[in-house]
């Protein structure tokens, strides 16, 4: 799987340098091109064809929503992630009209930044796949969290240990691996949880029947858990 080429566009050389290291520390990402004004952005948008640009909404030559429409205009298969100290309402929802995937308020932390970046890279893996889908993966799509009523019910007894939105990294990440299946390990390593947390979410998922674990028997040392998501009915 490619890494998803970020463009960073922040006034702030602190902020810029913030962002590239709390997207070194996620898998899956690259800082491919950074500008700290509009009219730099503008310029470089045309040769360095990013696949995430991480925007400030205050830029010293223009507002960042403006360049959200001109993003939108000519270059639609970009995502966007707004990072701004701004708490407008008005901008929230102007940002929202513009087809911005997610509105981060500053100050940025980690985990919080992490959250939303492993959410995106679900996102941007699932547009990957070719084919058609169900109103509830539309649903999902387009409400990124909106979870149906029996969902919600069944949120309500999950046992102890498993969360739903780690379960939701989990069952993503599971989507990508239809063919091969994937072990504990390799799993952990791709939503950042340790190898015990992968398993036991794994288990989960064989004990509820929406996954199936096959004994491969490699070359050499112990057979390992091979996991695949069974078809869903």
């Amino acid at each position: 799987m490619r890494k998803i080429e970020v463009f960073i566009v922040e006034d702030d050389l602190r902020i810029i340098d913030i962002n590239r290291k709390f997207l070194e520390r996620i898998e899956g990402f690259s800082v491919i091109a950074t500008a700290t004004n509009g009219a730099e952005a503008k310029e470089l948008l045309s040769v360095s064809q990013p696949d995430l640009i991480l925007l400030d909404v205050y830029l010293p030559d223009m507002q960042g929503i403006d360049l959200v429409w001109h993003i939108r205009q000519h270059y639609r298969d970009v995502d966007i992630v707004m990072i701004t100290a701004a708490k407008e309402i008005e901008m929230v929802y102007e940002a929202m009209r513009g087809g911005v995937y997610d509105y981060i308020v500053k100050p940025l932390i980690f985990e919080r930044f992490r959250e939303r970046m492993e959410s995106y890279r679900s996102y941007f893996w699932q547009k990957a796949k070719t084919g058609t889908v169900e109103q509830e993966e539309i649903d999902r799509l387009m409400g990124r969290g909106f979870q149906p009523a029996k969902q919600k019910e069944a949120a309500m007894y999950m046992p102890k240990g498993i969360d739903q939105l780690t379960l939701d990294k989990v069952t993503a990440a599971l989507d990508q691996y239809d063919e091969q299946g994937i072990t504990a390990e390799e799993l952990g390593k791709m939503i950042g949880a340790s190898r015990t947390t992968a398993r036991r979410y794994l288990e989960y998922l064989v004990e509820i029947g929406h996954v199936r674990a096959d004994l491969v028997y490699g070359t050499v040392g112990r057979p390992e858990r091979k996991y695949k998501s069974l078809p869903k009915v």
